[in-house]
């Protein structure tokens, strides 16, 4: 990550003859190698482009399916006390005040342990001292537009809906191959979504984002259940302002939430009943490109 973050901060620095140029993108990338550049001066439009990477904790997990399952701990049971990879990848487009968004995020959590305690999951159970693997695979799709509500083209504070694709494979399986118990889930989640960017200083920006929803009522939690479901993504970024659109940014993300409830199309083995809450903060390096 600290590695990504130099190289970019590198390539973005202006030269030292260039250390009075005006603070504004067109003026400052004057004479720069037009390769950085994703956007041409004076077009209508701007397109967008941003990774980031960097490691991700759990701050706290646990999962129970079926009422008379084991409400299972990943943090303390499953594996999931150490750090794990993160990654992510966003293209925007931009007219005038709107912007759309897409994202993509994938979060793999994965741990091999030693069961401390007889774990049951859909009336499977697995003896104490077993050996599994606890597999937790959750990678978003969404897409946003939002509205700029400000007028002036050095702050941006927009606000809009967001569309997130529920793509869930949940796994328990004995490392002797014996025992799998998958559960999986796709769902359309609607979202509100919010953000905010602007300078700090004439070569630092800052920004924040959140998206997410809380949704009680069935619909509204991308099922037609009356299963309670949470979703939060939200972070704070300060970056460099770069040349010729490439501008590096570190950035603290917290991503979390779950469901609680009894799905309607249950099926044997199980009562369709789960109890799942997650929350994590990541941490990462990234560059935007514009």
């Amino acid at each position: 990550m600290l590695a990504l973050l130099a190289v970019t901060v590198a390539l973005a620095a202006p030269p030292a003859e260039a250390s009075g140029a005006p603070s504004d993108d067109e003026s400052a990338d004057a004479g720069h190698p037009a390769a950085f550049r994703l956007n041409a001066p004076g077009r209508g439009f701007e397109v967008r482009l941003a990774a980031e990477l960097g490691f991700v904790g759990v701050h706290s997990h646990i999962i129970q399916f079926d009422r008379d399952g084991t409400e299972f701990d990943y943090v303390n049971e499953g594996g999931q006390d150490v750090l794990f990879p993160f990654a992510r990848a966003e293209a925007g487009f931009s007219w005038r005040r709107s912007h759309a968004l897409l994202v993509y995020q994938p979060l793999l959590l994965q741990g091999d342990v030693t069961l401390r305690d007889e774990l049951i999951v859909d009336d499977v159970v697995f003896a104490e001292g077993t050996p599994i693997r606890a597999r937790y695979n959750f990678p978003y799709f969404r897409g946003s537009y939002l509205y700029d509500v400000l007028p002036s083209p050095k702050h941006e504070l927009s606000f809009g809906i967001a569309v997130q694709l529920r793509n869930a494979t949940i796994d328990f399986a004995s490392l002797d191959g014996e025992t799998l118990v998958s559960n999986r889930d796709i769902g359309i989640v609607p979202l509100l979504a919010g953000r905010y960017e602007g300078p700090v200083s004439k070569h630092i920006w800052w920004g924040a984002e959140a998206t997410g929803f809380y949704a009680p009522i069935k619909y509204l939690n991308g099922d037609d259940n009356g299963v309670v479901g949470a979703i939060l993504d939200a972070s704070v970024r300060v970056g460099v302002s770069a040349r010729a659109g490439v501008r590096p940014y570190v950035n603290a993300r917290y991503v979390g939430g779950g469901a609680e409830g009894t799905s309607d199309e249950s099926t044997p083995p199980g009562d369709g009943y789960n109890n799942n809450w997650l929350h994590t903060l990541a941490i990462s390096a990234g560059t935007q490109f514009r």
